[in-house]
């Protein structure tokens, strides 16, 4: 029988208005001074301010880097290291969505690592000594959970390729998912960052190195996202759907992070370094066509994904249920308002077979239930396309 592990914060906090017991926290583990991860429109929109008035109430000094952008760039994470190292923080708070959580992972990597602080070498699973710079983190999204895993993705502009990487060491001490920090995200982010969770769920669920208590979490991220997911995209201000999302994303991510994805991301990734679209939505739009490729490979829990999604699939055969689950995933996208074409995000043909050979080679495709050649990934974009 092989060995399993599984990782997880030893701390989180959940609920609206949960960002409250941060200045506590802070204080109760000794830091004396933050450094804010997050992201121009963050600050612009005053999210970021929701959480740095909880600072500053308690007479907490801080110091905020916001220079992180969508699909974060070596670039900047060695921007914000250089600033981290003149703060004289002891403590990273992040705030934000995938960009600004995995940026302060690969800041706090390199501060206490920096035989990486070239950042190209953390790619994969890298062999870090040192536990990163502690971090706080508060997500800002329903979708990716960096708050609760060990990945972090960054874009290496130069070889125009987005560096998986994957690190025990990296991952926060402490998540606050207060839900009322995502409010404000317009509907298609909500969408996106929503579709993104599923892809999670889904690909967490049938990937090779799925188990017992992994599939726990992904079949509830699965139901709670079929459920919420609608409810808020229609409604944003409707708070028990946000904090339904908040906490199935989470819960997606609690899979995934221990058992890794598959070809969804394998192929999402090359979009988001080659014609920067969020990685949201290149997930969402690929889901369904990954997903009937891998049917055969993964037939036996393609009924739970569409029991999970709401499907009645009383007396359905296995092919059958296993068509109601791709069916409902292809109609949630739909309705949540995502493109169905990559011609209509501005990819172009030619551009097909570099994807592909990335996609061939990214870290997350040798987890798909089913090998995967460069053909077939060529294929599959040509059928996105």
């Amino acid at each position: 029988m092989s060995v399993k592990r599984i990782i997880l914060n030893e701390m989180s906090y959940f609920g609206a208005g949960s960002r409250a017991v941060l200045a506590d926290e802070i204080k109760k583990r000794g830091f004396k001074k933050v450094f804010v991860v997050t992201d121009n429109d963050l600050v612009k929109f005053g999210v970021a301010g929701q959480v740095t008035s909880v600072l500053e109430k308690a007479g907490i000094p801080f110091q905020i880097f916001s220079d992180v952008k969508q699909n974060p760039t070596v670039k900047q994470v060695k921007a914000g290291g250089v600033e981290f190292a003149k703060s004289g923080a002891d403590v990273i708070v992040a705030i934000g969505g995938g960009s600004p959580i995995d940026t302060a992972k690969a800041i706090g990597i390199i501060a206490t690592n920096p035989e990486f602080a070239d950042v190209v070498s953390l790619e994969g699973v890298a062999d870090t000594k040192n536990k990163c710079i502690p971090i706080i983190a508060l997500p800002t999204t329903a979708g990716t959970a960096a708050e609760v895993t060990i990945n972090y993705v960054i874009t290496d502009e130069e070889n125009v390729k987005k560096m998986v990487c994957v690190d025990p060491n990296d991952i926060a001490i402490l998540s606050i998912v207060d839900a009322e920090l995502m409010v404000s995200m317009p509907k298609g982010l909500t969408a996106a960052t929503g579709m993104d969770a599923l892809t999670h769920a889904i690909e967490g669920y049938i990937t090779k190195g799925a188990w017992e208590m992994s599939d726990m979490f992904e079949l509830k991220a699965i139901e709670m996202i079929a459920k919420h997911l609608p409810a808020v995209v229609e409604n944003p201000s409707n708070i028990e759907a946000r904090d339904g999302m908040a906490v199935a994303q989470y819960i997606a991510g609690m899979g995934f992070s221990n058992v890794g994805l598959g070809l969804v991301h394998g192929m999402a990734h090359p979009l988001g370094a080659y014609f920067d679209i969020p990685h949201g939505v290149a997930n969402a739009l690929l889901l369904p066509i990954v997903m009937q490729y891998n049917m055969e490979f993964a037939i036996d829990k393609y009924s739970d994904i569409a029991k999970a999604m709401g499907v009645n699939i009383d007396g359905l055969s296995k092919q059958e249920a296993g068509q109601a689950a791709v069916d409902a995933v292809k109609a949630l996208a739909v309705k949540v308002g995502i493109p169905e074409k990559l011609r209509d995000l501005n990819v172009t043909e030619e551009s097909l077979e570099a994807l592909a050979n990335s996609a061939f080679n990214d870290v997350c495709t040798p987890g798909n239930p089913r090998e995967v050649t460069l053909a077939d990934a060529l294929e599959l974009y040509k059928k996105a396309f």
